[in-house]
Formats: structure tokens, C-alpha cells, sequence
């Protein structure tokens, strides 16, 4: 008699009825469908900003929660510079709400990351010299 087989009768004598059965063998499967693996997967996004507007899809992406975005700010900031402080005013509310992280590097780019990342931050060599 196979493993299975003396398991169930075991089982079945264990609980005192032929009320659960276990199936032995089996030729039919369930095939499990993959879950959408995309989601769980971080990106890497660049985007430009040239108008106010154009923030939307940034903000969009950092609630998602799956985006690292990296926004070049340069055609904004050449054009109208009141436009561009209330665009990085509107991520910075959004990094707070989410609990993400904005940082600019160089003049024209801004870093902008969701709750599971930071932004690595370095002090600058005049701010180590005076600690010692």
C-alpha cells in the first residue's frame, strides 16, 4: 500500500468517519497565474519639466510608490522661476504626505523618491573641517 494511501485511512480511522476525503492521485492541476510582477518592481524615470503642468505625472508616479523619479527642472527654471518654486513646493508637500524623500543635485536635477528609499545626503568638506 503507497504512503498516501495508509495516510489517509490513518486519517480517516483518527477522526472516525469517511466524512473527509484526501485525494491520492490526481491528474488534474490548477495552473496559478503569475501576479503582476511590473508593480513590485522599482523604476527609474526621468522627467522634464517645462510648465507647472508637467508635475502631474511626477506626482502621479511617487504615489504609486514604485517610481524613483528624476526630474530635470532646467527648462522651468530658465523660464519662470516663481512656476518652478511652486512646482518643487507641490513634490515636496507630496514627498511629506507619501514619506519620500526630494533632494536637487546639480543646478538643473531633482531627485524625488517614494517611502521605501533615501536619498543618500553628503556634508560638504568646509562642515567636517569645522567638527574637528
Amino acid at each position: 500500500m503507497g504512503f498516501f494511501k495508509k495516510l489517509s485511512s490513518s486519517l480517516r480511522r483518527g477522526f472516525g468517519s469517511d466524512d473527509y476525503e484526501i485525494p491520492v492521485e490526481s491528474s488534474d492541476y490548477i495552473q496559478v497565474q503569475p501576479e503582476d510582477t511590473n508593480r513590485s518592481k522599482v523604476i527609474v524615470r526621468p522627467f522634464l519639466l517645462e510648465d507647472f503642468e508637467d508635475i502631474k505625472p511626477v506626482i502621479d508616479s511617487l504615489r504609486e510608490g514604485y517610481t524613483v523619479a528624476l526630474v530635470n527642472i532646467r527648462p522651468l527654471r530658465d523660464r519662470d522661476l516663481v512656476e518652478l518654486k511652486r512646482a518643487i513646493n507641490k513634490l515636496k508637500k507630496t514627498c511629506d504626505a507619501v514619506d519620500g524623500d526630494i533632494a536637487g543635485f546639480g543646478d538643473d536635477w531633482i531627485a524625488v523618491v517614494p517611502a521605501f528609499a533615501s536619498i543618500h545626503r553628503e556634508q560638504q568638506v568646509e562642515d567636517l573641517k569645522d567638527n574637528s
